[in-house]
């Protein structure tokens, strides 16, 4: 187990925050890690064989060590060859009952219906937790595996039953990541043929697919909306490694432009990164891609670039390939630093924006208009102020604002940052960060 993690895991009962110093310029180079998003479902789709998977590139946050325990406590055997990789081997079938505890840590426990139901024709699946950011329907999740052939049960958890998923047609009332996921993963090994439309397309979608691809699944349409799935028998094992983590790639980048310094940013995919250019160059960051790498450039003014008729600019969010809604956070705090007006519209979760009380309390111009919609102007000298982070994303918009901030400021809550960014305070102050983790 990663040194990172087990020092996390062993401290459970004490709160740790991140004391910061802002007004210091980022500089230097850093490796973004794997995609969390990948990692999640990948691990639970290795429990669709019986042969071993090693898996590189695993992110060492705490969501992806949730879900390796809650794999480990189905009876899967897990082990760390080295930093970064995984060995899974569901060498015996699961058990079918998810542990509860461990189910309320993450939203991504859901994850195991699908391979649970595949491999055992059963799963008992708690309900899941995760961040609190608005109503996260798992009505795509069962509706898709009930038609399937599996039968559902609700009474405080999802007691799921099948004797044998067969292939079909499968239309998902909403472009759900998970849900998608989830219907790929019990129809690789149904019977037939399935069609799944309005599939979620987001680059973590198309890594699980194509790991699956590589276990001898047969997939057709990885990269649109519409999947077909053509079930075989069994998968074996391999080796994969996991994409990139846009979402991260894109953080540091809105780091690196709030705090005028000069950042690159390695291990990226630029193919992944197509929806997210448009918005950061609405706000007038200046970064070019080269190669496998992002450069932002130091130094730089940032102006948030008017629609047509000097209009009121939107940044809004939807499913790939739109805006990803796990950066509305992140564009919401670097547009407190430019100048200009823009709205920021999140869509698609109704609290993703009520962290935003506390950076006006650090001195941001921002209205939100409802629980969707926020307008930002801007550029607004912050100061340091004590905060606390109610989830993932809104957790590193508070350390971009802290960053740029004058004074220090305290974040509060930083499991939520861990839970998906690897050693972030580590690698911030090999950039030049004054940033410290404490215990309180």
């Amino acid at each position: 187990m990663d040194t990172f993690i087990t020092e996390q895991l062993s401290t459970d009962a004490v709160t740790e925050s991140f004391v910061i110093e802002g007004g210091r310029p980022l500089n230097g180079s850093v490796r973004a890690a794997g995609n969390k998003n990948a990692a999640l479902p990948i691990i639970a789709a290795c429990l669709l064989t019986d042969e071993p998977i090693t898996l590189a590139n695993v992110p060492a946050i705490l969501d992806v060590e949730t879900m390796l325990e809650l794999a480990a406590d189905l009876g899967v055997e897990i082990e760390h060859p080295a930093p970064g990789t995984v060995r899974i081997h569901a060498a015996q079938e699961p058990k079918a009952e998810l542990d509860e505890e461990l189910c309320r840590r993450i939203r991504a426990s859901i994850l195991f219906a699908g391979p649970l139901l595949a491999r055992c024709g059963e799963a008992i699946v708690p309900p899941p937790g995760g961040d609190v950011i608005g109503r996260r329907r798992l009505d795509v999740h069962i509706d898709a595996l009930e038609r399937l052939g599996a039968d559902v049960h609700t009474n405080r958890r999802f007691q799921m039953r099948s004797h044998g998923l067969i292939g079909t047609a499968i239309f998902l009332d909403e472009a759900s990541v998970t849900g998608t996921e989830n219907a790929v993963m019990a129809a690789v090994l149904a019977r037939g043929d399935t069609t799944i439309g309005n599939a979620a397309c987001e680059p973590h979608v198309q890594d699980l697919c194509r790991f699956l691809v590589s276990l001898g699944a047969q997939i057709d349409g990885i990269g649109s909306n519409v999947l077909r799935v053509h079930g075989v028998e069994r998968l074996h094992g391999g080796e994969w490694r996991i994409c990139p983590d846009h979402i991260e790639v894109a953080s540091f980048v809105g780091l690196g432009a709030v705090t005028s310094g000069e950042i690159e940013i390695q291990n990226v995919d630029a193919d992944d990164l197509v929806a997210i250019w448009p918005a950061f160059e609405r706000l007038g960051v200046d970064c070019v891609v080269e190669g496998t790498s992002v450069r932002v450039s130091g130094d730089q003014e940032l102006v948030i670039r008017d629609d047509v008729g000097s209009q009121i600019p939107k940044i809004e969010d939807g499913p790939w390939p739109a805006f990803p809604a796990d950066l509305t956070s992140i564009a919401l705090a670097v547009a407190t630093q430019a100048r200009g007006t823009v709205l920021i519209f999140e869509k698609m979760f109704e609290n993703r924006l009520f962290f935003v009380d506390k950076l006006v309390g650090m001195g941001a111009r921002i209205v939100l208009c409802d629980p969707h919609r926020a307008l930002v102007s801007g550029p607004s000298k912050l100061y340091g102020e004590r905060l606390s982070s109610p989830d993932i994303r809104a957790g590193m918009a508070m350390l971009i604002a802290s960053l740029c901030a004058e004074g220090t400021s305290t974040i509060a809550n930083v499991r939520e940052i861990d839970r998906g960014y690897e050693r972030i305070d580590e690698r911030l102050r090999a950039l030049g960060a004054s940033i410290e983790r404490i215990e309180t």
